[in-house]
């Protein structure tokens, strides 16, 4: 057993000139199974690459341990799955099978190009070959993208039963109460770190937001109290000062007697007014330090445009294949201001059925999807890592309102200073918030989502829920979080694998 110790760790981005980190000092046992948790643009994935020495920073890390990063990148994806796991290290060929029986992958599939994998069972190769190297602390980033409930819940278990520790960053809540045994939170103006859950960390965030809260609406309460009774002194002050002198506007009017006691008395009770206000001041600034971590939420708002169409989408018996077909025959109906979620195993087909509905499917096709091509549509695509440019340039390649469209954005979480930045230089989460944002802000009567809680944190997904829950815009979406599909009162359409019918 050893330590990761962080001491007064500082970085920042010269990009968005404010440090990200400021003096962090945490102690990590490297026995735990850490859930690194945070909203977007937080730091979460910097902080992994702060471990890997990707980054220099002010502070030291100290550590003897060698880390390992998920996801990996793979250089040449159309090479078999064998010849990737053999860069990870010398492993005898029964070691590599144990991981993949443990993830409920097949053997016969070491012998395919990653390429041709789902995106489900790459993320699952890539476990393997993370947990292959079983002295390693490893950094997990995002591993439930692309895993449907099945997956989720297997690597869940996967993880919980591994002896080496961990530090993992997901958006899903479940997936990491049900493998972490400590949280480190990247807050507003300082890191959290507490023995247990999610679910431990977030209830005693409530209770600390709660309180703190309720201190600021007393301390404000004082203040107005204080400001008045100082405002007050200074009237009955300026009042005593003139039956000091005399008014000057009175013929024969002149001081009364005890000049000196008034004058004093005024003097005493201004000091203390002053004195009072100087107090409460020093409490807001002490106070306003705290309530910085308090997190606010806006409701987001989406461009919905009104429809003639009863029903917006409708397929029938319809089938679509590469060289095999990818799921049974499919019917259903999408009707004006109804919700549908396509759910089906990974590999069942999801999001080329989305692809297919919008006409941009390479493979064949048979039976019919019916569509109007008058209906406007707006789209959350998966491959949102291909969005660059400033986003003035990419609000007007895709036709936006820019102010509609950076309000939405900062509601969501991104902050106006990383307005001046690139899309590509901004983090993943930060890039995928300009997808959703570029969506809510597209004028449309239906929208396609593909997966799109993925890099969200979990303000965000309560945004969604409820804005999907007030609007009801005609929804049609790929999506693993059943709580989100529940929340959100969605019909379900599941997608049956050809192989298995």
């Amino acid at each position: 057993m050893s330590k990761i110790e962080c001491k007064q760790v500082t970085f920042g981005f010269d990009l968005q000139g404010k440090n990200l980190f400021e003096q962090v000092s945490l102690v990590i046992d490297d026995t735990w199974k850490l859930g690194l948790i945070g909203r977007n643009g937080r730091g979460k994935t910097t902080f992994l690459q702060l471990l890997l020495g990707t980054y220099p920073y002010q502070g030291k890390i100290i550590h003897q341990k060698h880390f390992h990063y998920f996801p990996q990148p793979i250089e040449t994806p159309t090479r078999q799955v064998s010849e990737i796991l053999a860069e990870s290290g010398e492993f005898e060929r029964w070691e590599i099978e144990k991981e993949f029986y443990e993830l409920g992958l097949a053997p016969a599939l070491l012998e395919r190009p990653f390429a041709e994998l789902s995106g489900g069972e790459q993320t699952k190769v890539r476990l393997a070959a993370l947990f292959l190297n079983q002295n390693d602390f490893l950094l997990i980033d995002e591993p439930t993208n692309h895993l449907d409930q099945a997956g989720r819940a297997l690597v869940a278990e996967y993880l919980r039963k591994k002896r080496q520790g961990f530090i993992v960053v997901s958006h899903d809540r479940a997936f990491v109460d049900a493998v972490v045994d400590h949280i480190l939170s990247l807050e507003k103006q300082q890191v959290t770190l507490i023995q247990g859950d999610f679910t431990r960390y977030e209830a005693q965030k409530q209770r600390t937001d709660a309180a703190e809260a309720a201190r600021q609406t007393k301390l404000q309460s004082e203040i107005s109290r204080l400001k008045e009774t100082a405002a007050q002194k200074s009237v009955w002050s300026a009042g005593r000062e003139k039956e000091k002198h005399g008014d000057p506007r009175k013929k024969g009017s002149g001081a009364i007697n005890d000049k000196g006691f008034i004058g004093a008395r005024a003097a005493r009770t201004m000091n203390r007014a002053k004195s009072l206000e100087a107090r409460a001041a020093r409490e807001i600034s002490e106070k306003e330090q705290l309530l910085k971590n308090l997190e606010y939420v806006d409701s987001l708002s989406i461009k919905m445009l009104p429809s003639h169409h009863r029903i917006l989408l409708e397929t029938e018996a319809l089938e679509l294949a590469y060289e095999q077909p990818l799921f049974a025959p499919l019917t259903f109906q999408l009707k004006r201001g109804e919700q549908r979620a396509i759910l089906g195993a990974n590999g069942a087909g999801k999001s080329s059925l989305l692809k297919a509905l919008l006409g941009d499917f390479s493979g064949t096709i048979k039976g019919t999807v019916a569509r109007s091509a008058s209906v406007k549509i707006s789209w959350i695509r998966q491959d949102f890592e291909k969005n660059h440019g400033t986003l003035r340039e990419f609000a007007r390649v895709h036709q936006l309102d820019y102010q509609e469209f950076l309000n939405n954005l900062h509601k969501l979480g991104v902050e106006r200073r990383v307005f001046a930045q690139r899309i590509e230089s901004m983090s993943m989460g930060q890039r995928k918030r300009v997808e959703v944002a570029k969506s809510l802000s597209t004028p449309a009567e239906l929208y396609i989502w593909d997966e799109p809680l993925n890099y969200l944190d979990v303000f965000n997904i309560e945004q969604l829920e409820t804005l999907i829950a007030t609007q009801k815009p005609t929804l049609l979406l790929v999506e693993h979080d059943q709580a989100f599909i529940q929340n959100i009162h969605a019909r379900t359409t599941v997608l049956e694998r050809a192989d298995s019918v």
